[in-house]
């Protein structure tokens, strides 16, 4: 659809209430499963989440402003869980990024020498090391 159709067809959609405009996503729906040329783009998990609410609200004759009052809330929601999920996503690329960085062999320096290890922890011996040649006892 061009721009210009579609542009023209909210302009007239937001001079409706939101009883004709249920009824005009009814006929939508009805054309889109008759004549679609295409598929419609894939909604997100809460995107379908809340059109079947939505759908089982309408079929439960529940009234247009209960529904749009509803759906601002799931709205407002979904909101929330994306960002939680980005959040989360993010988190999860951090550490599979630093995870790889320790595992991936280090690069050889400019000079040509190999990097040096990485010291051990203050509570752990070298390799090397007994307890009683450091002194330490276990």
């Amino acid at each position: 659809m061009n721009q210009f159709l579609r542009d023209r067809i909210l302009r007239k959609l937001d001079t409706l209430s939101d009883e004709r405009a249920y009824q005009v996503l009814d006929y939508v729906e009805f054309l889109e499963s008759k004549y679609a040329e295409r598929q419609s783009p894939s909604a997100n998990v809460f995107q379908r989440f809340a059109e079947t609410v939505e759908d089982k609200l309408r079929a439960g004759r529940v009234s247009a402003a209960t529904i749009s009052e509803t759906m601002s809330l799931m709205n407002k929601a979904m909101g929330v869980l994306s960002g939680v999920a980005a959040a989360g996503k993010s988190v999860a690329n951090d550490i599979v990024g630093a995870a790889s960085s320790l595992t991936t062999p280090s690069a050889p320096l400019p000079d040509g020498s190999a990097p040096a290890p990485p010291a051990p922890p203050a509570n752990q011996l070298p390799p090397d090391a007994s307890p009683e040649s450091t002194g330490e006892a276990r």
